[in-house]
């Protein structure tokens, strides 16, 4: 998704509409998820007399780093520039500047006395040469997964990025086991005549550069918005009471899903109040344990140990309060008797979904009255003030003569003038 270019997670992709608020349309370009930085510092101005000399440079993927102005340019969100790297250049677009960007810098733990440099603005040159370079990434990609597969290396180059000036290349890779790449290495510098340079990456990452459409049907949150990846265990599905299935539960990267850690710390919370789920009850009938629990209508199903067919439900009140009474040494009363009495209500459907003709127009009726014919015929009869005669019949009924109507005539207004 992008803004109709079709340059999502390109470092060149620039909206058009960039500006020190952010990008206008967040809510469709790709890069403006991760890459870019809402300047909520824009509109403040800055009590020091002296401007911020670091700025914030985004390269593909989700690569960034931090430069100084040191020729003191006048740079702007958006701006495409050459700044040092090692070996040569390397090209980027500026995506903060500002008092932000030292914000920035602590947060992610960047040391101020590691300066790289923010050379010039990008001429036409460098900006021929990147996009030269960048067209190339994806055959060199698939040529690289050739080798390494005759290699008989288990591991995946997931994508390549060229640096600005094309001296050097940076191949990203996914493997379960340590490998040993030192002679792809070597082939890959005698093919590509350039500097090569393996990270390895995970899965999850994988995920974020390849890009996807989730089971929610979204784009992927680690490829549009999510920039840091939290562990996630089965305990987060078990907490939610989900099935521990993996098919299901596993994403586009084979992990568990990024979003079940999302909601899991307001179960957790209501979670907090539930007697623990291996609580088992001492009743009149005999001992009951507890089957299921569900968070939302805050009920737990107990079965007694000698019929585990039969589950009952009971609020939470009153599990604490039948687990109170057996503290005290006292049996509480059965299960039968905690059901609550079920009120049959019946469900409102305020958008009507279950109405399969809901976005049909309806017809509002014709409010038709019921004709009757003697009726009629006997207030035709009193309106016109005649009598209706009866006509015999062939066979001695009779039958009454139809009225005869007089011819309407149009009445004209023939005013004569008064000088005739």
């Amino acid at each position: 998704m992008s803004c109709g270019c079709k340059t999502s997670g390109d470092s060149s992709h620039s909206c058009g509409t960039k500006s020190e608020n952010g990008c206008e349309k967040v809510d469709t370009c790709g890069n403006s998820y991760k890459l870019s930085v809402f300047d909520w510092l824009s509109n403040i101005k800055n009590p020091s007399s002296t401007a911020s000399d670091w700025v914030e440079v985004r390269f593909k993927n989700d690569r960034k780093s931090f430069y100084k102005n040191v020729n003191k340019l006048p740079l702007r969100i958006g701006n495409i520039v050459t700044v040092e790297s090692s070996p040569g250049h390397d090209i980027g677009v500026v995506s903060l500047t500002g008092e932000l960007v030292k914000i920035q810098m602590k947060k992610k733990k960047h040391s101020e006395e590691a300066i790289l440099k923010v050379y010039r603005h990008a001429n036409q040159k460098d900006i021929d040469v990147w996009q030269t370079m960048r067209n190339k990434e994806e055959t060199i990609k698939i040529e690289a997964r050739k080798i390494a597969t005759s290699l008989g290396l288990e591991m995946k180059i997931t994508d390549v990025e060229f640096q600005g000036d094309g001296s050097k290349a940076i191949f990203y890779y996914t493997a379960e086991n340590r490998v040993d790449f030192r002679q792809l290495i070597k082939d890959y510098a005698a093919t590509f005549r350039i500097k090569i340079d393996m990270r390895q990456i995970g899965f999850r990452q994988e995920a974020a550069k390849v890009g996807g459409i989730g089971s929610c049907g979204r784009e992927l949150c680690c490829s549009s918005w999510l920039t840091d990846f939290r562990s996630v265990n089965t305990n987060a599905a078990r907490y939610q009471q989900l099935s521990i299935n993996p098919q299901k539960l596993a994403g586009q990267c084979g992990k568990l899903k990024c979003c079940l850690n999302y909601e899991l710390d307001s179960y957790m919370d209501t979670l907090s109040h539930f007697p623990p789920s291996s609580s088992t009850l001492d009743t009149e009938k005999g001992k009951a344990f507890c089957i299921k629990i569900d968070v939302f209508k805050k009920k737990m199903w107990f079965a007694y140990t000698d019929n585990s067919m039969a589950w009952y439900d009971m609020d939470i009140s009153d599990v604490k309060r039948y687990i109170s009474l057996n503290k005290k040494g006292e049996k509480c009363p059965p299960l039968e008797d905690a059901k609550p009495l079920e009120i049959n209500t019946k469900p409102v459907d305020l958008i009507q979904e279950n109405n399969v003709d809901r976005f049909e127009k309806k017809r509002k009726p014709k409010n038709k009255k019921p004709q009757n014919r003697n009726n009629n015929l006997e207030a035709s009869g009193k309106k016109n003030n005649t009598e209706r005669k009866l006509e015999p019949k062939a066979n001695g009924e009779e039958r009454p003569k139809p009225i005869k109507k007089k011819p309407f005539k149009k009445k004209t207004n023939n005013k004569k003038d008064s000088n005739e």
